[in-house]
């Protein structure tokens, strides 16, 4: 049996354990990753990157390689309402195509003051890109095809026992990472459950669904209307939403199963049909790339995210409804959260408190989430809409406004969502120095900029090119807004071996919105502490914010 050595075991190869890999990579930790698939995923699953985690893609280096993916630069990201997708347009939620969202990102405020956009693109296409840039980390090593069959951790240390066509492993590592989904072993091993709502029934969103994955470039033919990036159909028979994977013969296929439909003997045929059903037509011709069902309706998220050396992220620490898509870029936020975390102690400088921090932080981020996702399922899959939606004349066109008016305002709830892409906060975290002063609400259509420690670093542009994010160094960031003496803050940092950059920074408009001279901004661009001058006891403040 072969026998491995490692600082990090990463037992999943999704979103969550790629962003893992390359968070460690980059910090020259090493990594062994298990994944029992042949490769990264081969079927659209999430299709959308929120901002946040566009930024978190912009700190690595690789965000401009992730927009390209997916849609054409000039394809519209529109979110479009209809009866049946040849029928009437109930509703157009109008967004940028990604060449236009890298432009117009650099004129905006308040909200949308940010370093990216949203992108919207398929999840496989992310792997891709995440896998392609962890493979050539010299410290990681990525095994594909390889099955966990256990885990352990044994005080000291942990491993885990791994099969494959080509023979056994057992991995030696400091800590182990399960990011291997909702049937997580892992999390099974450590005698974790979920908590929350499973079993939700709706209209929509909420009960047992199935998917299509096809090829069909006459479809642009047959849909009403100009191209979008997501075309749902309301009506009575038939509830669904497709999205463009390609924008030019790909799309995936979604629609809630009724009753008497079988989600575990759904055939090609009647597939075909339900397609041809949300289309208003008898038939349509197309190519089923694959197909499978699955269910809807989960607010769930483990009791919790650690025990001893292991910890779990991703799927397999919360499950969601896919509504807003939040579940795949709370992924992320885990593994950004965790990666600088783990390093610090492989490294040494990360106290006590650090790594238990992680749970702390992230666990009350991924309720706030869930919850979220579940009030956007709950709008869209409980709405009832008027009998004569379909029919024709004045009472059909009234039903069609009524429900347009509906969708206009659930699209603008769910789709335009800053405040839950920038908002995530974690006050009361053992690891950040508070100022005493309040954070602003927690709303998800509003985000207000603020420099309240345990939130994301206000943003601003320097020019027309240069993200103030663009400046912060790949660890901490000393952020020297007033011309003061920083210099006890990074005498205290180098004694301990914390990596600190330094950033004076003499702009009006940055020190008016950091409202200090001086902000600590973390690894993962969250404000650790700021003041109107340099702390009493530097010495403290370090030991604070990297858990000592």
């Amino acid at each position: 049996m072969e026998k491995l050595d490692t600082d990090i075991i990463i037992v999943g190869g999704g979103p969550s354990g790629l962003m893992l890999a390359n968070e460690l990579g980059r910090r020259g930790v090493s990594a062994i990753l298990l994944d029992q698939d042949p490769s990264t995923a081969i079927n659209p699953q999430a299709n959308a990157t929120q901002a946040r985690t566009m930024e978190h893609y912009r700190r690595l280096g690789f965000a401009g390689e992730v927009r390209s993916e997916g849609l054409p630069a000039d394809y519209p990201t529109d979110i479009t309402y209809f009866t049946r997708y040849s029928g009437h347009e109930l509703s157009r939620f109008q967004l940028p195509s990604s060449s236009e969202a890298a432009k117009a990102i650099t004129q905006m405020s308040g909200s949308w003051s940010a370093a990216e956009l949203p992108h919207r693109v398929s999840q496989m296409y992310v792997e891709q890109v995440l896998q392609r840039h962890a493979a050539k980390l010299p410290c990681i090593e990525l095994r594909y095809g390889w099955r966990v069959t256990s885990v352990a951790d044994h005080g000291d240390h942990v491993s885990a026992a791994a099969i494959s066509d080509t023979g056994e492993t057992t991995v030696r590592a400091k800590y182990l990472v399960g990011c291997d989904g909702p049937r997580s072993l892992v999390r099974q091993h450590l005698g974790i459950e979920y908590e929350g709502e499973s079993g939700t029934i709706r209209d929509f969103m909420g009960g047992h669904m199935h998917a299509i994955y096809l090829r069909a470039p006459h479809f642009y033919d047959l849909i009403n209307g100009d191209r979008s990036w997501m075309y749902w159909a309301f009506n009575e028979d038939r509830r669904s939403f497709m999205a463009a994977v390609d924008g030019s013969a790909e799309f995936v296929y979604h629609t809630q199963l009724k009753e008497n439909e079988d989600a575990g003997d759904i055939s090609e045929a009647r597939a075909r049909a339900m397609l041809a059903q949300s289309f208003g037509l008898d038939k349509v011709e197309f190519e089923i790339l694959s197909r499978s069902s699955w269910t809807a309706g989960f607010t769930l998220v483990a009791e919790r995210l650690q025990s001893g050396r292991i910890f779990i992220a991703g799927d397999a620490a919360h499950l969601f409804t896919p509504a807003g898509g939040l579940g795949y870029n709370t992924a992320i936020e885990d593994a950004v959260n965790l990666g600088w975390k783990l390093a610090a102690d492989v490294k040494g400088w990360g106290g006590a408190e650090l790594l238990t921090s992680y749970e702390k932080e992230r666990r009350p981020g991924a309720l706030r989430n869930t919850s979220y996702a579940r009030g956007f399922a709950d709008s869209m899959g409980l709405y009832t809409a008027p009998e004569a939606l379909e029919d024709d004349g004045q009472a059909g066109d009234t039903a069609r406004r009524e429900a347009g008016d509906y969708f206009n305002r659930h699209t603008r709830k769910e789709f335009n969502i800053p405040g839950i892409t920038f908002g995530t906060r974690f006050d009361g975290s053992p690891i950040i120095q508070s100022d005493g002063t309040l954070p602003p609400p927690d709303t998800a259509n509003e985000y207000c900029p603020s420099a309240c420690p345990g939130g994301r670093a206000p943003h601003l542009w320097l020019d027309e090119a240069t993200s103030l994010y663009d400046r912060f160094g790949f660890e901490f960031t000393l952020l020297n807004l007033g011309g003061g003496d920083g210099s006890a803050i990074e005498a205290a940092a180098k004694k301990t071996g914390v990596p600190l950059s330094v950033v004076d920074l003499a702009n009006d408009e940055a020190r008016d919105l950091y409202e200090a001279d001086f902000a600590l901004i973390r690894p993962d661009q969250v404000v650790a502490w700021r003041g109107g001058g340099a702390p009493d006891d530097a010495d403290a403040l370090i030991d604070k914010v990297t858990g000592g």
